[in-house]
């Protein structure tokens, strides 16, 4: 049986009428081209070229299977034009979400990284609540969510991706600007922004201050973490908030302060688990992964 390679040979000598040409045709060497026509006529039974000053000139025979040859080796190149059109991502859309915190910073980060991969990639990126996420899998409209929480879900995987933490910002200015971490009994002392115990997040914070006795007062709750941000700059409290929200000090007129408690939690990146992801989704998540674990590294407190 005649191979693509073959194909590709006999062609590039039609074309150019001489090893010689085919070799650089093919950025191949011309004993190379010679020894796999000897071979190719040998296999097929019959001559396909007869040499004359210098050239190569096809038989009848080859004259019969050029067109062909021609339109096997053009579905070759349609193939490789296609394949070339995915590795850039042309034409296709990856669809993802991702819960309000990991949105903020991290994932912008990731898309930045992966259209410098697929530059012609589509993408639709969805900020979704927590309780929201398995609808979104589950109904198709994307392929990964990137998640601050897990629950058990027969279709849906929990990857983890990073274990991050909690920290305490205050406005620049504060009282507590000046120290470098506080502890649970502090931050009651001040009005609190954002301490939600149903949030995976303000859930943390509540079973500390629940396990030490310490009443504590929301005086604002905001769901989104660049809210509260913004409150926080504005003077009107002080609040916990994850590590990711305020990654590479992007929230102006704040300061972060390490908790002195164990405040960790894990990150995911939920997806179905029937059927394999595509490679722009596994992409993204693994450079999703990367950036969080270049924000621990950078944000790691002192020993």
């Amino acid at each position: 049986m005649i191979t693509l390679r073959q194909i590709e040979v006999i062609r590039a000598v039609m074309v150019t009428g001489t090893i010689v040409g085919a070799a650089r045709l093919l950025n191949v060497s011309a004993p190379g081209i010679s020894r796999l026509m000897k071979y190719t006529e040998d296999t097929l039974g019959f001559r396909l070229f007869i040499r004359r000053h210098g050239r190569y000139d096809p038989t009848p025979e080859a004259r019969d299977v050029f067109d062909l040859i021609d339109t096997v080796y053009k579905k070759v190149e349609d193939l490789q034009a296609a394949i070339d059109r995915m590795k850039r991502g042309e034409t296709k859309e990856l669809s993802l979400g991702s819960v309000p915190s990991i949105a903020n910073v991290m994932v912008p980060r990731a898309i930045e990284r992966l259209r410098r991969q697929y530059p012609q990639l589509r993408i639709d990126i969805n900020i979704l609540k927590v309780e929201d996420a398995v609808d979104y899998l589950l109904l198709g409209k994307g392929e990964v969510v990137a998640m601050s929480y897990r629950f058990d879900h027969p279709i849906v995987t929990f990857e983890p991706l990073v274990r991050g933490r909690l920290l305490c910002i205050v406005p620049t200015g504060h009282e507590l600007a000046g120290q470098d971490s506080v502890s649970a009994a502090q931050i009651v002392r001040y009005p609190l922004v954002g301490i939600d115990p149903n949030d995976p997040y303000g859930s943390i914070m509540a079973r500390i201050f629940d396990s030490r006795g310490l009443p504590y007062d929301t005086t604002i709750r905001a769901r989104f973490g660049s809210t509260v941000c913004s409150l926080v700059a504005a003077g009107l409290g002080i609040a916990v908030i994850d590590q990711f929200t305020v990654a590479h000090n992007q929230m102006p007129g704040i300061l972060c302060l390490e908790i002195e408690e164990d405040t960790g939690f894990q990150t995911y990146a939920a997806h179905r688990n029937d059927g394999p992801l595509s490679t722009y989704a596994e992409s993204f998540v693994t450079l999703l992964r990367s950036e969080m674990q270049r924000t621990m590294s950078a944000a790691s407190p002192p020993n």
